[in-house]
């Protein structure tokens, strides 16, 4: 029988051309030339590129005995001619110490099919992971790791590990076509294998190895490799949850969301490490629901090199950073939010990527993922690069990282980072720096397309999700659907807002009173887009000081000021966004290396604050004239704007037909205002759901006895007041008793 599979004829037919190219690591279509090809006539061929090996066995199926190949020029080839296709078989390898066996790769057939090489080749995949990147599977009957990557302009691409000991020359990959896609089967890798790309170069240089910029995990840093992880068929608990998320995401539904730094919320073993996502799920998750927040926003958890750029400068943009475990650890995680009714949003960066040499930059050799120009292609201030938009194949793989997060880890919403750095060339450029677009504009018009079509894929692919742009200037529309010329986004930041209210409290009381526009001035644009309030990590780090500190005055006063600043952001419109140790008025700056400071609870006044926090969160979930018309300007109306010298301001907030308004009143002065008359929309008991200043809060306790009834006594321009005592530096929301 061992006649039949080989040959009795002379040497088989080598190339020393090809055999040179394999050794050299040159060799661009190693299926052309290893494993089973056909001679003429009735012979067949097999080669075997090994050089680790000193002997190469070929096994066939069934009863065959072994066909050993011959050393072809001692450079790592091994041949033999066969008398008929040998079919499946595996390959035994011998050297001083011992033999192995595996099965050959390069006798595989392609595991894309047509319709991917052609939807990856046009940059319209929109489930490229599924696709691209590392992945466990059984292909011709055999378990192994289908690995592809896209590289158009390489000249050659070889997967390296700790499966071939990091050997560029063993696995070099199948070139598809004209997409620029390169792919192999590799039957004898699993999950768990650490790798990474070698990549020759348009102009022969084998770039630095390279990390999968689809891969689904990665080593702990500093180490660098690509780990296989299988994403696989989970068994996802969460449909009830699923089904219903669209209403946590409404712009009638009350949104506070509690943003939070997985890696220095908390620390475990004495602060030697951050917690894992099942951690995480235990002890934040529950946290985070009894505070009565609506959502968590994670700060980016694509895998990232540097733990000082806070996940903004990620590598892995499909996985999610080793620190905290696995990514079914992390899919439990969510599941553990959806468990306790929170909606979980990533914080999305696809304005830049860092230039660390296993990164995007010049993947292929050329400008691949970014623009090739400086003047378009880097970002000064953070010294990253900036992808190009222009290339729909960019487009695409930002696009399908969106769609990504959203269905294959079930969150429920993006906030996409440094929109404004996106949207106009000039962004923190000098003239001379930057190139203007097609019409001579500063607009990044390609960026612009993109983040309308991100936008329109997400949300007609994922029902109930929400996107949110962190957007710092005065671009129109960025929350307004594309079809009505907006961005599409879901939602804004109101960083107007956040600068204008946090630059007055940080005045001296005495000196508000030349500052009163900047409380009343984020009224005339507060309805002009679906705005969030962000009081972010932004605001508490690199030398800013944390929010209690920027408060003025006494110890006391500074406690004063920031409840009356939280009530007065609570009954303020638009949705909430406050980032972790706000709610207990961490003392010292945000320090991403160190847990937050948990003992300051001990004190009446950080647990004042933090029960204040959880009441405004439950009140404001709880009273639709707080949240339904929130982007809506017939929600809201003054009642008091003017009362500069006081600097007290005073308004209404209402809900949908029939639901009792309620009236918030802020005095930011350290003067209480006894018998204060205030003109208020409709006759009747007005309960005090909120008093900045009540004793449970830390404060002095003065206030008006839990509510007060009304009179027929005009003032403000209404036919009925309340009088109430109005403490200092406080603010108070009444709410008219149903």
């Amino acid at each position: 029988m061992a006649d039949s599979a080989r040959s009795r004829n002379s040497d088989p037919p080598v190339d020393p051309g090809q055999t040179a190219a394999l050794a050299e690591g040159r060799h661009g279509d190693p299926f052309s030339y290893l494993g089973v090809h056909r001679l003429e006539g009735q012979q067949w061929v097999v080669r075997v590129f090994r050089p680790d090996a000193e002997t190469v066995e070929l096994l066939p199926d069934g009863e065959q005995q072994p066909v050993p190949l011959t050393p072809m020029g001692g450079e790592g080839l091994f041949a033999a001619t066969l008398a008929k296709d040998p079919g499946t078989y595996r390959l035994r390898f011998g050297r001083a110490g011992g033999r192995w066996e595996e099965h050959d790769p390069y006798r595989f057939a392609p595991v894309l099919g047509e319709m991917d090489e052609h939807f990856i080749g046009e940059g319209s995949h929109l489930g490229l992971w599924q696709v691209l990147g590392a992945h466990p599977l059984t292909h011709g009957g055999v378990a192994g790791v289908h690995f592809a990557v896209w590289a158009p302009s390489a000249q050659r691409v070889s997967v390296v590990g700790d499966f071939n000991q990091w050997d560029g020359r063993r696995h070099p990959l199948r070139r598809r076509g004209a997409t620029g896609v390169w792919e192999i089967f590799l039957p004898d890798a699993g999950e768990g294998a650490h790798y990474k790309y070698e990549v020759r170069g348009a102009d022969g240089v084998i770039q630095p190895l390279k990390a999968d910029p689809v891969g689904f995990g990665a080593e702990h840093p500093p180490a660098t490799a690509s780990i296989v992880r299988d994403l696989g068929a989970r068994q996802w608990r969460d449909d009830a949850w699923l089904a219903k998320r669209g209403e946590a995401g409404r712009r009638d539904r009350p949104m506070s969301i509690f943003e939070v730094h997985l890696g220095s919320w908390r620390k475990a073993d004495g602060g030697r490490r951050p917690l894992s996502y099942r951690e995480l799920a235990e002890q934040l998750v529950p946290y985070v629901a009894d505070m009565g927040f609506t959502h968590i926003e994670m700060l980016p958890i694509s895998e990232f090199p540097f733990d000082g750029s806070w996940g903004y400068q990620p590598i892995g943009l499909y996985a999610p950073t080793i620190r905290h475990g696995t990514p079914g650890e992390f899919r439990d995680f969510v599941e553990a939010c959806h468990g306790a009714g929170l909606g979980i949003i990533l914080d999305w960066v696809s304005g830049h990527f860092p230039t660390d040499p296993h990164g995007l930059g010049r993947f292929d050799g050329t400008a691949l993922y970014e623009y090739a120009d400086p003047r378009e292609g880097f970002h000064q201030d953070w010294n990253t690069l900036i992808y190009n938009y222009g290339r729909r194949e960019v487009q695409n793989y930002l696009i399908a990282n969106a769609l990504y997060w959203l269905q294959e880890h079930h969150l429920d919403g993006l906030r996409v980072d440094a929109v404004a750095s996106m949207l106009y060339r000039d962004y923190s450029r000098r003239p001379g720096e930057w190139l203007p677009n097609i019409h001579g504009g500063r607009e990044n018009l390609e960026a612009i397309a993109f983040l309308r079509r991100m936008n329109e894929v997400v949300y007609g692919a994922c029902p109930g999700i929400m996107t949110v742009a962190e957007e710092s200037t005065s671009f129109p529309a960025v929350s307004r659907p594309t079809h009505d010329g907006g961005l599409g986004f879901g939602y804004k930041w109101n960083m107007g807002w956040m600068n204008d209210t946090l630059d007055y409290m940080r005045r001296e009381p005495v000196h508000r009173r030349y500052h009163h526009h900047q409380i009343t001035f984020g009224l005339h644009y507060a309805f002009s887009e679906n705005f969030i309030l962000p009081l972010s990590h932004d605001e508490v780090v690199h030398g800013k000081g944390s929010l209690l500190n920027k408060m003025p005055g006494s110890e006391e006063q500074k406690f004063a000021n920031l409840r009356a600043y939280f009530a007065f952001m609570w009954g303020h419109p638009g949705k909430k966004l406050l980032f972790m140790g706000q709610e207990f008025a961490q003392g010292r700056e945000w320090n991403h290396d160190v847990s937050l400071d948990w003992h300051l609870l001990d004190d009446a006044r950080h647990a004042g604050v933090q029960k204040l926090v959880r009441d405004l969160n439950r009140l404001y979930r709880a009273t639709p004239s707080l949240h339904e018309l929130d982007c809506e300007g017939r929600g809201f109306e003054w009642i008091e704007a003017s009362a500069a010298a006081e600097s007290v301001f005073a308004w209404v907030r209402r809900g949908r037909d029939g639901t009792p308004p309620v009236v918030v009143v802020s005095n930011f002065t350290p003067v209480e205002r006894s018998a204060f008359r205030l003109g208020v929309p409709a006759a009747g008991h007005w309960i005090e759901r909120i008093n900045s200043d009540a004793a449970d809060y830390g404060g002095g306790g003065r206030g008006n006895l839990g509510g007060v009834a009304s009179r027929a006594n005009p003032s403000h321009g209404r036919a009925d007041s309340i009088e109430i005592t109005l403490p200092p530096l406080a603010t108070l929301i009444f709410e008219l008793e149903a």
